[in-house]
């Protein structure tokens, strides 16, 4: 079949790498994909919001089916768009609708679904501008550290812990008065702080049925040893050796359970990914945060363990029969480390010319699997000039990924691979995984 990508990352690019490796993949098109996309498939010049575009694209080229990468056209209606219209209903769109896309569009709609759904997750409240005051003396109130999120799509940045009142009050103006995420933060829900450590597990469903495919440890901060700004992601590890057999089925009976029940009772349309972020507080999972789509950069430690065929479990999905699929894991560990612009996650400058050595340059187009390849290197923010070469486009410029005998030897690993890269201000973290060293 003919398969339409619609995104830039380096999600998409394991997407991308993951897709074309499928015996029911015959064409793959991105829309708009980066430099290391292109080697598993057609690059095509479209927005991922411009559905009008994406519609023309797909009648012309025969697409049967479309997996939306990104979170904003998942919110903004792509399945529902697709799937309404008389002449791409037909087309199998990998995505939940746009009422089950707020579980990460908005966080008061998560939260109050959380609340119906008896799933545990920190306490909160909300508030907008017209209750602007009462919000102020709720923050003078609360315990600290106190959590305040932007209620909308901020990628990634609009969530703020601020361990004093005033530091709490000041973000608290920022969101909402001064509109720091634009109309994101018109709301903000300030939550309980929870102390533990954090994972996040992927599943995929169409409502009724789920699978998980996977679970990672995602570091967020800019710096070593987990400090200065929040960024979308500086690396992540795969599998986790605290998430034991007993964890995972708390996980699953008081978290995946009750939630895809509620989309059942509620009646939302979902046929894609959910992605649970979560705590661990003492033994027990509590959900911090719904994604309606696989993490970035989680996806980069994920689909390379995933053995599975990806587009086989997608039309499983389609076709009711996904709880019939058995799920295998590669058993080795995994590790992505994060390439960045310098400045990221705040202004950086673009068309930096990466140096790529000519073999992991190779291994990025290889199946995992071949003998003696245990690195990759997924794109993010690349793009291919005019002359063929390489170059920075984004804040977050490549993963690379590993396998390992345990997370350490996979770090050091993808740690040998990125001291072979050069653009200029590059910059990684060189702890990513730190907790499972020994």
């Amino acid at each position: 079949m003919d398969i339409l990508l619609l995104g830039s990352g380096g999600r998409e690019h394991a997407l991308a790498w993951k897709i074309a490796q499928s015996k029911h993949c015959d064409n793959l098109f991105i829309a708009p994909g980066n430099a290391g996309t292109s080697q598993h498939g057609k690059n095509i010049n479209i927005g991922v919001n411009d559905f009008e575009a994406i519609k023309k694209f797909s009648i012309e080229n025969n697409i049967e089916m479309i997996v939306v990468g990104p979170e904003e056209p998942l919110v903004k209606g792509a399945y529902d768009f697709f799937s309404r219209d008389d002449e791409t209903k037909d087309i199998i769109v990998i995505g939940p609708s746009a009422n089950g896309a707020q579980l990460e569009g908005s966080k008061a709609f998560s939260k109050k679904f959380m609340q119906r759904n008896h799933i545990p997750t920190a306490a909160y409240a909300e508030f907008t501008k017209e209750n602007f005051e009462e919000g102020k003396q709720y923050i003078q109130q609360h315990a600290l550290p106190v959590v305040l999120k932007a209620d909308g799509l901020a990628a990634g940045k609009g969530v703020v812990i601020a361990t004093t009142a005033a530091d709490a009050l000041e973000a608290f103006e920022e969101m909402i008065i001064h509109q720091q995420f634009g109309e994101a933060s018109s709301k903000v829900v300030i939550e309980e702080y929870l102390d533990g450590i954090e994972l996040s597990v992927f599943v995929l469903t169409n409502g009724k049925d789920y699978k998980i495919i996977g679970h990672a440890k995602d570091y967020k901060r800019i710096g070593v040893g987990d400090t200065g700004l929040n960024t979308g992601g500086m690396g992540c590890v795969s599998p986790l050796p605290f998430l034991d057999d007993a964890f995972m089925q708390k996980i699953e009976e008081n978290i995946i359970q009750p939630t895809i029940d509620g989309l059942q009772k509620e009646n939302i349309i979902y046929n894609g990914f959910i992605f649970f972020g979560l705590i661990k507080v003492g033994d027990e999972p509590f959900v911090i945060e719904y994604n309606c789509r696989m993490g970035d950069p989680e996806t980069e430690v994920v689909l390379p363990r995933l053995k599975n065929d990806l587009v086989e479990l997608f039309l499983a999905m389609h076709n009711n029969t996904l709880k019939d699929a058995v799920i295998e894991f590669d058993k080795r560990s995994c590790a992505s480390i994060i390439a960045v612009s310098k400045g990221y996650p705040g202004e950086y400058e673009k068309g930096k010319l990466i140096n790529l050595p000519v073999d992991t340059l190779n291994s990025s187009s290889s199946p995992l699997e071949r003998p003696g390849e245990v690195s990759i290197i997924f794109h993010a923010g690349t793009k291919l000039n005019d002359d063929g070469k390489v170059a920075t486009n984004g804040g977050r410029v490549l993963a690379v990924t590993s396998f390992g005998r345990n997370i350490a030897d996979a770090v050091q690993l993808s740690k040998n691979i990125l001291n072979g890269i050069h653009f200029d201000g590059i910059y990684f973290r060189n702890d990513i995984g730190y907790e499972f060293e020994s």
